[in-house]
Formats: C-alpha cells, sequence, structure tokens
C-alpha cells in the first residue's frame, strides 16, 4: 500500500499530470509523469485502470499489483513530483514481473537522473 500522502485522489491532480506532464507507453501501460513544481512535498502517484483491462476482479489485481511495484520505486521519484500510471488492456494478464519491467522503463525514459555531486 502506497503512505498515504503519496496517493492522488482529486480529479484534477490526475488531470494536471495526464495533460500537462510527459508520457511514456509501453506495452502494459502508460505512465504520466510532473515534474515538481515549486511547493515541493512529497512524491505521489495514481492508478487509471479502465474497463478494457478486465472485470472488477481482473482490474482492482491489476491495481493492487501496479500499487506495490510504485511504492517499490518512489524513491525515484523527486520531491513534489506526480506519477500517473494509466494501465493498458494487456496489463490485466500480465504477471507482476511483466508490469514492473515496463515500468522501470517508462520511469527511466520519464524521470530525469539524478545529478551526481562531485
Amino acid at each position: 500500500m502506497l503512505p498515504a500522502p503519496a496517493r492522488l485522489r482529486r480529479r484534477e491532480d490526475f488531470t494536471l499530470a495526464v495533460r500537462r506532464g510527459r508520457r511514456a507507453g509501453r506495452g502494459t501501460l502508460v505512465a504520466h509523469y510532473l515534474a515538481p513544481s515549486d511547493d515541493a512535498g512529497p512524491a505521489r502517484a495514481g492508478f487509471v485502470v479502465g474497463r478494457a483491462v478486465g472485470n472488477s476482479v481482473v482490474r482492482h489485481r491489476t491495481v493492487r499489483r501496479l500499487r506495490h511495484l510504485v511504492r517499490d520505486r518512489l524513491d525515484r521519484l523527486p520531491a513534489g513530483s506526480v506519477l500517473v500510471v494509466r494501465a493498458l488492456p494487456p496489463a490485466g494478464a500480465a504477471d507482476s514481473a511483466l508490469l514492473g519491467r515496463d515500468l522501470d522503463s517508462a520511469l527511466d525514459r520519464l524521470v530525469p537522473a539524478p545529478a551526481v555531486l562531485g
């Protein structure tokens, strides 16, 4: 489970990330990333899993898998950033390993590498 401060809950937050953020699509998901704004709080994430993914059991299972995968990767996101993960229809039949690979690939493309101090 994601910590409460790391969850997106308001429709406006989802809309802002999807419309203004950068996007990276993979086979099972599309990640929308909005870089941190001036009011830096914790990194937050939200999920969109539509009916095309499957029935309610499949959709809820898919959300739980994605939530678990994003929780383990929250430290990759800068403070104040927003991530929306939208599941595509193949996500319903995909295992967690494939979802994790697709998520890692999308994050590698979207999230800038941390600056190395030296």
